[in-house]
């Protein structure tokens, strides 16, 4: 099956021998060999539109806050009764009401906090004796210091290592020709500005760290061909910058996606191989561990794809809170991809009593989506207590570490710093157009069902029934369709109503963003869930039914 990339190249054309992206001439800057093509004097005319968008938005960031046409919605209002956490994110100020204790608690968690620091100092200083190789994993269960997280994970990531073996500055080297020819940099743009609003670093519009973001993306975009961007990087990317610099974060990134131990290109890359095969072994897990929730969740159609995809998509950021992710996170980069598989069972397995006790869709995904990503419910100590013992239960089970994956796309193919020649879509912006036979009678089928409910709905209304349940819940259903069509992320996916009617067909866009015009469109997918008459939708059925745009 021919298989095409984000540029619209078959999988036949990736493997013939590609040229360096990028060579070095005498005074070091780096230098792009094009191929000339032919194009039609339209395409001409949209390639030179693209060119001068994407170069205006290199320099609104170059000119940094000194822009003078920042809209006023782009940067927050001064805000007099906030505070900031620890980590830098903005809350509304409350009032408490034992002040005196929380202070008290405070200071005992400070007191208890430095101890850690000193032996986090002398572990850093000895990193390789064979004392912090023997206390090193027990310690990382306890918590890595805030003011020693930089310095511990770029141990764990060995940064110095990579940076150290890339033949010369290698970056900077990608930076200029994202600025060149990226045919990402709208889409970057655009979810650098609503990343982390709510956080001191990003706040602002086009401030120091929200240009750092960008630039790394932008960068990241033309080292790895094979992902370019997706929606999800930016999240992973942001928290990487506030504890690393820029060039720091650049390489964790790759790191993390491109290192067999965490192994996320496969979670960004088109059809979201690794995505699916975390959902499949998620719902393993569940079958074999907690059965009885499982079937709960399967009687109101709360399928693992609706509230898992953060989970795994980008390390449980923004579904627990932060203070737990930076924990997670930790331990992830200590023991790789198995962390996420046991974390999400131990978030199940902590709250199913609450879960079984819920009665709809909606109640449950807004608890898992929303509901513990403000208040979980245990203290974090707890929390990570739990999840070792789910590890070494999973361990028992063999269900700890993820299958094989079936996949060989799951790491890069390509050497990094190298590409294949762009079609004239990609520099333009358009979305590939070309698909295989599977996704042309998926297309077809997608089609055939919105006729088939179309019609439905059309008789039933024409039947005079249109009052009741069902000319207030349909329309209503209807509504919130329409208005959410464009842009549905994770987080409506629960507000959606899914016993419309038979054969009806659920659309779920987790993350996707259409490319239109001349957009530089995304690498994202959507994926696409099929309700049929005597077919019951359940994970398996999503994976096979999933497609790109």
């Amino acid at each position: 099956m021919t298989r095409y990339d984000r540029y619209g190249v078959s999988s036949e054309a990736q493997q013939k021998p590609s040229t360096p992206l990028a060579t070095l001439n005498g005074s070091g800057v780096g230098t792009i060999t094009k191929t000339a093509t032919t194009m039609t004097d339209e395409e001409s005319i949209l390639l030179e539109r693209a060119n001068a968008e994407r170069d205006e938005i290199f320099q609104r960031y170059d000119r940094g806050r000194d822009n003078s046409n920042i809209d006023s919605w782009e940067d927050p209002l001064f805000e007099v009764y906030t505070q900031a956490d620890r980590y830098g994110f903005l809350h509304p100020e409350q009032p408490s009401t034992d002040r005196g204790a929380s202070k008290q608690s405070d200071k005992h968690n400070t007191k208890i906090e430095m101890e850690r620091v000193k032996k986090w100092v002398k572990m850093h200083r000895s990193w390789d004796s064979a004392s912090t190789k023997e206390n090193l994993q027990r310690r990382i269960m306890k918590g890595i210091p805030d003011r020693m997280r930089s310095a511990i994970w770029h141990q764990l990531l060995q940064i110095k290592q990579v940076r150290r073996a890339q033949p010369g500055p290698v970056y900077e080297q990608m930076l200029l020709l994202a600025r060149q020819c990226s045919p990402d940099i709208r889409q970057i743009d655009f979810d650098v500005n609503r990343q982390f609003r709510n956080h001191i670093f990003y706040r602002e519009r086009y401030s120091v760290k929200q240009t750092s973001l960008f630039r790394v993306l932008a960068a990241y975009s033309m080292y790895n061909t094979e992902v370019g961007y997706c929606q999800g990087m930016s999240t992973v990317a942001a928290v990487l910058l506030m504890y690393f610099d820029e060039e720091d974060a650049f390489w964790a990134l790759d790191i993390l996606l491109t290192n067999a131990r965490y192994a996320m290109h496969g979670l960004y890359i088109v059809g979201f191989p690794k995505l699916m095969r975390c959902l499949a072994h998620h719902d393993r897990i569940l079958a074999k561990c907690l059965p009885k929730l499982k079937k709960h969740l399967d009687k109101h159609e709360v399928h693992s794809v609706l509230y898992a995809l953060k989970w795994f998509f980008v390390i449980f950021i923004e579904r627990i809170p932060f203070s737990l992710c930076l924990r997670i996170w930790d331990i992830y980069m200590m023991f790789g991809q198995r962390v996420l598989t046991a974390m999400a069972y131990t978030i199940l397995k902590m709250h199913k009593v609450k879960l079984q006790r819920m009665k709809d869709m909606d109640q449950i995904t807004d608890f898992l989506q929303t509901s513990l990503h403000k208040q979980f419910g245990y203290d974090d100590d707890s929390v990570i207590k739990a999840l070792q013992g789910s590890m070494d239960e999973l361990k028992r089970l063999k269900l700890l570490t993820l299958q094989p994956p079936t996949s060989p796309n799951e790491l890069p193919s390509l050497p990094r710093g190298h590409t294949v020649e762009l079609s004239t879509n990609a520099m333009i912006g358009h979305r590939n157009e070309l698909f295989n036979d599977r996704e042309v009678a998926l297309k077809e089928k997608i089609a055939l069902y919105r006729s088939e409910s179309k019609n439905e709905e059309d008789e039933q209304y024409n039947n005079g029934n249109i009052n009741g349940e069902y000319a207030h819940g349909e329309e209503e259903d209807d509504e919130r369709t329409e208005k959410d069509y464009d842009d549905i992320t994770e987080d409506t996916v629960s507000q959606m109503h899914t016993g419309a009617s038979t054969g009806s067909l659920r659309t779920i866009q987790s993350f996707t963003t259409f490319a239109t015009g001349t957009s530089l469109a995304t690498s994202l997918n959507s994926l696409v869930i099929i309700d049929s008459i005597d077919e019951y939708c359940d994970n398996e059925h999503i994976i096979e039914e999933s497609t790109r745009l």
